[in-house]
């Protein structure tokens, strides 16, 4: 039975309970079902050639014995047959290939397989996400066959394009513009598009990036102070447009823009991918719903949610078997690739720390043990409020060594290497924070120190730069371009260092500073140290 004939037919307890129960789960519960699901996923997989592979003849028997056979694995250890989609060497047969940004300036793609029963559990999940997304408290949803969803996403074969295609089987949910149309369109027009549909049949749902939400939200208000839409609605709909005309003179008495929420109602607004905390409170107050976040990606699915008080997540227990490496464990392999860190189940992480999310995908999927990059902190092991008895967390964002802006990028040393190599430009150092501005915006910050004898004034110098090293990060990184195509912005900021600067420090400490994301209090020193007067040595020259 589809998710719509659920709605129809079965009582709303029954169709909250099928598919939001898993929050009534005690921890012991949520355990046995990872690790039942896991003993089934290990079976299949150590029998493939991908799982041979990689265990090297061993035969574990148990998860433990899987956990301690098994290395911790990256996209590098499934790359060879996964970008050549050998389906034969998976552990269950792949009916759907799912794309994404691999590593800007080195890789350009990593795919990853869905089978059946993976989309099977990914349909069920965003189905509850969809519930929840409606709900201001437990076991209340407004969810109907007949809701419109604005449509935010990028088409197959991204991941969010599989929202659209999990929707289209399981409830009759109106995309605006619809898929078929809002794949040929450029960002721009589907947004045009889409947003004189909504005027004429209304906006239940909007669901994106949360950069781009914002984004659009922003273009909405726009395009609703403009008079061509509206003026096209009369004739279609008189009651939109008295609603429309009296929320412009609402506006004009209380001297302020028109938003969103002044012509639409939203019943969910759901939002993914990095950086959302930056945009909810601005989204809040231009739709005047909060927004839900849902957390997924091309290798794990759809793997976890808000509930109805949006303030932290909760993990689904079928869609991944779930390791979290502490904080500290992190730090030590960062700074040492052969050191291998250790790693705790769910019911063993502790309230308050940070941990690197680790998974093994469910239901025949390829990746096992896999390093996703994504840093998350554990907020309380029990919600009394809510009485969910499971781990709640924040999503953090990237792990330190990537820095990724909006959702778009995956700036990595080796991105920054290329783009500095490509450019011509007589950069002798450099370090690379993501930092946010008063707006609370991140931006990408390159501290950069420059050969002496290249530098002219340094005013003109920052410009030259910033323009020289936009242009090849848009070559070397497809995303960063899209930073300023779809969402209008830069997000470059140049700061250059005095030269010797650098050696400077590395005299007088133990080590290197980071090139990614260093601590700020090193890059404070760092800025302080270049303030003062010192002679430093440089490949046989004195700088003072």
């Amino acid at each position: 039975m589809k998710f719509e004939d659920k709605l129809k037919a079965r009582s709303r307890e029954d169709v909250w309970n099928e598919y939001c129960g898993f929050l009534d789960l005690s921890m012991d519960e949520f355990v046995q079902i990872q690790n039942r699901l896991m003993e089934e996923q290990i079976a299949l997989w150590s029998r493939s050639p991908l799982g041979k592979k990689i265990l090297k003849g061993s035969t574990p028997k148990n998860i433990k014995e899987f956990r301690g056979l098994v290395p911790l694995t990256s996209y590098d250890d499934y790359a060879s047959d996964l970008l050549q989609k050998k389906s034969e060497l998976l552990p269950d047969e792949p009916v759907l290939w799912i794309q994404t940004t691999w590593e800007g300036g080195k890789h350009p793609i990593k795919v990853a397989p869905y089978t059946e029963s993976m989309l099977d559990t990914f349909k069920r999940n965003v189905c509850a996400c969809l519930l929840l997304g409606t709900s201001t408290k437990r076991g209340d949803f407004k969810a109907r066959s007949t809701d419109t969803i604005l449509y935010g996403l990028a088409p197959l074969p991204y991941a969010t394009g599989l929202l659209p295609l999990a929707f289209e089987e399981e409830i009759g949910i109106e995309f605006l513009p619809p898929v078929k149309d809002a794949v040929k369109m450029s960002f721009s027009t589907r947004n045009k598009v889409g947003f004189k549909l909504g005027l004429s049949k209304g906006i239940d749902y909007f669901f994106g990036l949360g950069s781009v939400t914002y984004y659009v939200s922003l273009s909405l208000g726009k395009m609703s102070s403009g008079g061509g839409g509206a003026i096209s609605l009369l004739k279609k709909s008189p009651l939109r447009f008295a609603k429309i005309v009296l929320a412009k003179c609402k506006c004009i008495k209380e001297g302020r823009e028109l938003k969103p929420k002044d012509i639409f109602k939203l019943k969910g607004f759901m939002v993914a991918g990095t950086d959302n905390a930056c945009y909810k409170d601005d989204l809040e107050e231009l739709w005047g719903i909060r927004p839900m976040e849902i957390f997924a990606g091309t290798e794990p699915t759809c793997i976890g949610t808000e509930t109805w008080s949006r303030n932290g997540l909760y993990f689904f227990p079928d869609a991944c078997f779930y390791e979290f490496i502490p904080s500290d464990e992190m730090e030590k392999n960062l700074a040492d690739s052969s050191y291998q860190p250790r790693t705790v189940l769910i019911n063993e992480v502790e309230e308050g720390m940070s941990y690197e999310l680790v998974i093994s995908v469910l239901k025949g999927g390829a990746f096992m043990r896999y390093r996703v990059g994504d840093m998350y902190q554990c907020i309380d092991l029990k919600n009394k409020d809510e009485n969910i008895k499971l781990p709640r967390f924040k999503y953090l964002d990237r792990v330190p060594n990537v820095i990724d802006i909006g959702g778009f990028t995956r700036i990595t040393e080796n991105s920054i290497d290329q783009v500095v190599k490509l450019s011509g430009l007589k950069i002798t150092n450099y370090i690379a924070k993501k930092e946010f501005n008063h707006n609370n915006r991140p931006y990408l910050h390159l501290y950069v120190e420059m050969d002496p004898h290249a530098q002219i004034t340094q005013a003109i110098s920052i410009e030259i730069l910033r323009e020289q090293l936009s242009i090849y990060f848009k070559y070397v990184d497809q995303d960063y371009q899209d930073l300023k195509k779809i969402l209008g912005i830069d997000p470059l900021k140049i700061t250059i260092i005095k030269a010797g600067t650098f050696a400077y420090y590395e005299k007088n400490h133990s080590h290197k500073i980071k090139k990614i994301n260093p601590p700020t209090l090193e890059i404070n020193e760092l800025l302080t140290i270049q303030d003062q007067d010192y002679r430093v040595e440089m490949g046989g020259r004195l700088y003072e």
